[in-house]
């Protein structure tokens, strides 16, 4: 396998810019969720310092003049405080608990809308989906993407209130003097000693997290090398839970291989692998030196502050606050730098993530919408189309000129590979075409309404979805149905027989994944299912590719003699493999390696021996007859 190269860091300039844009794109998203998390974070950083404050004071009186009535005053404030304090976090942290609720499908939904209104050609594309499911890995993996923007800037957040907070009660410990009495420790006054010990603060302050971060950034650089491997555990590591694939993995003993990817100690997260190569060589290095440093400032503090007291600068209380303080303060500084190094390791994650939600629509978007009309009113016509698919250098349709009259019951057939189903999607506009037209009575289809041109078409394609939600809800597609139209469409596609052994009718649910009460359906049910939700949405143009591939013999008959009670007056189009079941329709148009070869009725085209339509058909028919 060629080794990825690391992922390069951002410059600072482009790191911040690609975290401003994503802190805007999520309050724009959910401004109630960023407002309580702030208020929250704000709340948190800057109340400590009343509780650091009282004790100092309270400590101060017990090591003094021990007044009852000050003693009496001070705990009252600080027990009073406390409550309201807590009284109020509680409330904060409800509300905030509230609006981040499903936090991870928040994010989930940004990527979803972008996949909703992104063109069908950008859907369509494997390069769409690999970087999406690289942002996915990114994410779940370590925790890289939009999801880090937020706590990021929560504490950064806290870390600068912390830090205006830390900086206020702890100004005074390098300005108060120690007396003159303290004789040698007088040297605590001079200036250039007190810029020295701020100084060294700085330095060891900053040390720590740069030390930490540097440790963070193997991870960071080595997301692609993470990502693989999440993704060969969450597949090999997982296969013999998934019930579709169990007889598959006893009958050839498919665990054997997955024991490969498993138990190799050499692998990504393997004992010898390269992160625990990493953790025992530079990760475990600047991880302990960034710890030792933190140490190290805690002895640093406590050393220069209790001089200082011993010195007689102040008391005992002013010890506790100072160093409380200055620990917070101390934590703040190290906080805001490894949140600055982790935006800027998370920007080139970020920058990811907005090449995929800034992919461009380039279809027409027309303003005409179609006037309704009778169902026979409506004519499509195919001028000189020629379609590529993005990135292909061969045609999979080429000059392509027909028309359909409405109220038509059309077979579109061909070799797998002939185009067929590409007619469709030109057809429904999921693409446009490459060159030539498509007509809609007389008009070019992208000069319509999108949206007004594709509710002409209802579709069962090959590929088709059902959802574990309620039976109706998957025919009507919506939670609020017509459940007479349903229940109708239902026996019209032939489910009937099942639908009456329902005991919840149209309310059972499909599967069990939502309802452990759901009910399990074959595939030819489901193609049914698939069918009468076509003839719920009621659109003139019935599209129908390989509506009857999971159904039996018996079934499939059924369908084929009930056709035109199922279609009614539509215009219909149907594709199939089996050409015995285009006996039924008008006209019959033949691809052949993208070109339309033929078109005519059955009988006609089975008449011309040296047509595709001829060989096709007695390629099937060998099998049935002696």
């Amino acid at each position: 396998m060629k080794k990825k190269k690391d992922k390069k860091l951002l410059s600072w300039k482009e790191a911040y810019a690609v975290n401003q844009k994503a802190f805007h794109l999520l309050y724009k998203q959910y401004p109630q969720m960023f407002a309580s998390r702030i208020v929250c974070v704000v709340w948190e950083a800057l109340t400590p310092y009343v509780g650091i404050y009282l004790s100092a004071l309270l400590i101060e009186e017990l090591s003094t003049s021990r007044n009852p009535q000050a003693l009496t005053r001070l705990v009252l404030i600080t027990l009073i405080s406390a409550a309201v304090i807590s009284l109020v976090s509680a409330f904060f942290i409800k509300w905030r608990d509230t609006q981040c609720a499903g936090m991870y499908f928040k994010v989930k939904q940004i990527f979803t809308q972008k996949l909703l209104d992104m063109d069908f050609v950008s859907l369509d594309d494997t390069k769409t989906h690999e970087k999406l499911s690289t942002i996915d890995q990114n994410q779940n993996g370590g925790g890289w993407g939009l999801y880090r923007v937020i706590g990021n800037y929560e504490a950064i957040i806290s870390a600068i209130l912390t830090l205006f907070g830390g900086i206020a009660l702890t100004v005074t410990l390098f300005i108060q003097p120690v007396p003159e009495s303290a004789g040698g420790l007088t040297v605590l006054n001079n200036p250039l000693f007190v810029l020295v010990v701020i100084l060294v603060m700085l330095a060891v302050t900053y040390i720590s997290p740069a030390l930490s971060n540097k440790a963070g950034s193997y991870y960071a650089h080595r997301a692609d090398s993470h990502n693989l491997a999440n993704r060969l555990f969450g597949f090999f590591g997982w296969l013999g839970y998934r019930q579709e694939l169990a007889t598959d993995v006893r009958m050839y003993r498919q665990d054997i291989i997955c024991d490969k990817y498993n138990s190799n100690k050499t692998d990504t997260f393997g004992s010898k692998g390269i992160f625990a190569t990493y953790a025992k060589g530079p990760i475990g290095l600047y991880g302990a030196a960034s710890a030792a440093v933190s140490v190290i400032f805690t002895g640093f503090v406590y050393v220069f502050v209790c001089l200082k007291a011993w010195a007689g600068a102040f008391g005992i209380g002013a010890v506790t606050q100072y160093i409380a303080s200055i620990t917070k303060l101390s934590g703040s500084v190290s906080s805001l730098i490894g949140t600055v190094g982790d935006m800027r390791n998370n920007a080139s994650f970020l920058k990811l993530v907005f090449e995929f939600l800034e992919i461009p629509n380039t279809m027409r978007q027309g303003n005409l919408h179609i006037e309704k009309c009778g169902q026979h009113d409506y004519e499509i016509e195919f001028k000189n189309v020629s379609f590529q698919y993005p990135g292909s250098d061969t045609y999979a349709l080429r000059n392509v000129n027909m028309k359909l009259k409405a109220g038509q019951r059309l077979a579109v057939v061909g070799q797998n590979g002939s185009g067929k189903t590409t007619f469709i999607k030109l057809l429904c506009r999921l693409y446009d075409p490459t060159e030539g037209e498509i007509f809609l009575n007389g008009t070019d289809i992208r000069e319509y309404d999108y949206l007004d041109y594709m509710a002409m078409f209802s579709v069962v394609f090959q590929d088709f979805k059902l959802f574990a939600f309620a039976l109706g809800q998957n025919v009507g597609v919506k939670v609020v149905y017509n459940k007479e139209l349903a229940e109708k469409c239902l026996r019209k596609a032939g489910f009937g027989d099942r639908l009456d052994t329902l005991e919840d009718g149209l309310e059972t649910y499909l599967y069990k994944e939502f309802n452990k009460t759901g009910v399990d359906i074959s595939g030819g049910e489901a193609q049914k299912i698939a069918l009468s939700r076509t003839l719920y949405k009621d659109a003139p143009f019935i599209v129908l590719d390989e509506p009857t591939a999971a159904l039996d013999p018996i079934a499939e008959a059924e369908v084929y003699s009930n056709f035109n009670d199922i279609v009614g007056n539509k215009t219909a189009i149907y594709i199939s493999h089996r050409l015995s079941s285009c006996r039924f329709c008008d006209d019959i148009v033949v691809f052949h390696e993208g070109k339309l070869v033929q078109r005519g009725s059955h009988d006609f085209l089975s008449a011309e021996t040296t047509g595709k339509y001829y060989e096709l058909w007695n390629a099937q028919a060998q099998y049935y007859s002696e």
